[in-house]
């Protein structure tokens, strides 16, 4: 009788469990975003105008830039969490060396100084088989000195190279459109080429991966030399939006990409993640932060409500996995 009626229970359970772990991310958080929209619209008349939008718009780019990649490595199985050292470390490239190269020339110079962050991150990871958590905390670390170093832990000026994060078009800054583009492009490269194909592939099983041919350990390559140069373009935008690198700037901007790839739909065990899910959780985070900000809510609860929104986003995706598991 008892193992009859845990026979009959188990098949609910099932379709429950089966049910839960194929929920459409994308679809949940459009509804989450529309929420928070209404929330903040009520609560504030400066929300929904369109200078604030615009504003939003701006304050996701270098998230949204660094966040698509991110979304490539995540579903690779793999991580970094430099981005935010490697963004400043870029701009102070930049800066200090443009009075002596020009403009141009220090911008080949952060492009080159941001993929030596990503070879480094690639040849820990790949060749000497340092998880990629430990490989990039460690980049994180020395080269948010590194940048310092350069500047000697002083703000440098850098005039004359404003258009990359200030210039508008139709009212809109070039930032956002260059959001726009990084985000279909990266789409287009995980939805439609073989390259988005076999990263998906890596991540749902590297051993299976290797055996079916995959060039696994180029493809790593790829996807941090891309996340370098997402980072590399998120670091000079934020340089010409303040017309000056910092050695402060970006900080945490590696924990709201990794929660903007989390609650998009990446999981941690790789194999699983979009675009698209990525792109409505960076505008999430975006409303939320500029919600938050138009409420006069302190930068205090804003940290604790981001971290929280980072362990809910990692809770359901560890909940999801398991019960799919045990459908």
């Amino acid at each position: 009788m008892t193992a009859d009626h845990d026979e009959a229970g188990a098949g609910p359970r099932r379709l429950r469990g089966l049910r839960l772990s194929r929920i459409p991310e994308a679809g949940a958080l459009v509804v989450v975003l529309l929420a928070l929209a209404a929330f903040f619209t009520f609560r504030s008349e400066y929300f929904l105008t369109a200078p604030n939008l615009v504003n939003i718009a701006t304050n996701v780019a270098v998230l949204g830039i660094i966040a698509a990649p991110a979304t490539m490595l995540l579903i690779a199985g793999q991580f970094d969490l430099s981005v935010g050292s490697a963004a400043v470390f870029v701009g102070m490239v930049m800066a200090k060396t443009a009075p002596g190269v020009g403009i141009w020339g220090a911008v080949l110079l952060a492009l080159a100084a941001g993929l030596a962050v990503g070879l480094i991150n690639a040849v820990g990871v790949v060749m000497f088989r340092v998880n990629a958590i430990i490989t990039t905390l460690a980049t994180l670390a020395a080269f948010r000195g590194a940048a310092k170093l350069v500047s000697n832990g002083q703000t440098l000026i850098l005039p004359g190279f404003g258009t990359l994060g200030t210039h508008r078009i139709f009212s809109v800054p070039l930032p956002a459109y260059i959001f726009a583009f990084v985000a279909v492009l990266s789409f287009v490269i995980l939805k439609y080429t073989v390259f988005g194909k076999h990263i998906y592939a890596m991540g749902g099983g590297p051993r299976a991966a290797r055996l079916a041919g995959i060039p696994v350990k180029r493809y790593i390559f790829i996807a941090f030399l891309l996340s370098a140069l997402g980072t590399v373009l998120a670091g000079l935008i934020i340089v010409s939006q303040l017309g000056a690198s910092s050695p402060i700037a970006a900080q945490g901007l590696e924990l709201q990409v990794v929660t903007a790839v989390i609650l998009g739909g990446a999981s941690l065990s790789g194999g699983r993640g979009s675009i698209l899910g990525t792109m409505v959780a960076v505008f999430i985070i975006g409303v939320l932060n500029n919600g938050l900000n138009l409420l006069s809510v302190p930068s205090f609860w804003q940290e604790i409500i981001l971290g929280a929104l980072l362990l809910g986003a990692v809770a359901f995706d560890q909940m999801r996995i398991r019960l799919a598991k045990s459908s």
